[in-house]
């Protein structure tokens, strides 16, 4: 009968046991499942903004050593990703495919000036930015205007302010959840145990001897809802990447490496934090509260 009693308790603090890692694993899941949404809001974020660029029109009488001369000290500008120099030719031929006629033909000639083609490093990509690189290119002597859509410009950082603070919002939310739900979790499998930490403390063991073994165990907890949690975003990413294989031009690894990281961290201390609450609890609870 004793044998059969210690069997059916090892059973159920298995369970216990089994329950919070999963418990756990979801949470942290989700919370990783968050980072990587940010972390390729972040990189579409990148792109677009990279993709902003200007046109610097060129005035008619400029020789070409003076137009390639400029491009070159802007392809060294920490402001600048790329540059491109199109000719008169190459804008006319460019005209010709999107209007689908040679309209110098029926001109007679090629109105068109040659151009610098700039894209912009993203955190130069905005209003402010655009608009002090406008004035201080129109001071050069060999440039007749410069050309961006500022509507565009504007529209699209305020897009990406919005969906960054909605993620901001999100996230913090999400981890509130997180520690409420786990520290709910672990509670529940301490408050099964809470009559064993009674009787330690009956039979003069200390608060830290009985500590112990709980925060133990919530650290292995921990490291294992974890390494499981990191396990299912992986296999997450891989489906998305052959469904999407464009996506596999947003990858960094180092920033995947540091959110695997940042959940091994995640799962430890709040498994750790909350199981160190709830013995807490329990060594300061009157023996008679034990039973509500």
């Amino acid at each position: 009968m004793k044998r059969q009693e210690e069997r059916s308790n090892g059973r159920r603090l298995r369970t216990a046991y089994a329950t919070t890692v999963v418990s756990i694993t979801l949470v942290l899941f989700m919370l990783g499942l968050l980072g990587l949404i940010v972390f390729y809001a972040g990189k579409i974020s990148t792109h677009v903004k990279e993709n902003i660029g200007f046109s610097i029109i060129m005035k008619p009488d400029v020789n070409e050593a003076m137009i390639i001369q400029m491009q070159k000290q802007l392809q060294v500008a920490d402001y600048v990703k790329s540059s491109e120099y199109i000719t008169k030719e190459q804008a006319a031929q460019q005209m010709k495919e999107y209007l689908g006629e040679d309209f110098v033909s029926f001109l007679g000639t090629n109105p068109l000036l040659p151009s610098i083609e700039v894209r912009l490093v993203s955190k130069y990509a905005n209003p402010d930015s655009l608009a002090v690189l406008q004035s201080r290119l129109l001071k050069n002597q060999i440039v007749k205007e410069v050309v961006y859509q500022k509507s565009l410009v504007q529209e699209i950082n305020k897009n990406i302010a919005t969906i960054s603070i909605i993620l901001l919002g999100f996230s913090s939310l999400l981890l509130i959840i997180a520690f409420a739900l786990i520290n709910n979790t672990i509670r529940l499998a301490v408050y099964a145990r809470r009559f064993l930490i009674r009787s330690m403390l009956l039979v003069g063991a200390t608060s830290r001897f009985i500590r112990k073994p709980f925060i133990i165990t919530g650290l292995i907890q921990g490291v294992i809802a974890s390494l499981l949690a990191i396990v299912l975003l992986m296999g997450i990413l891989l489906m998305v990447r052959n469904q999407l294989p464009d996506i596999v031009a947003l990858d960094d690894y180092l920033a995947y490496s540091v959110l695997a990281l940042g959940i091994m961290i995640a799962g430890i201390l709040l498994a750790s934090v909350s199981t160190w609450l709830a013995v807490r609890k329990y060594l300061k609870m009157h023996v008679d509260e034990l039973y509500y």
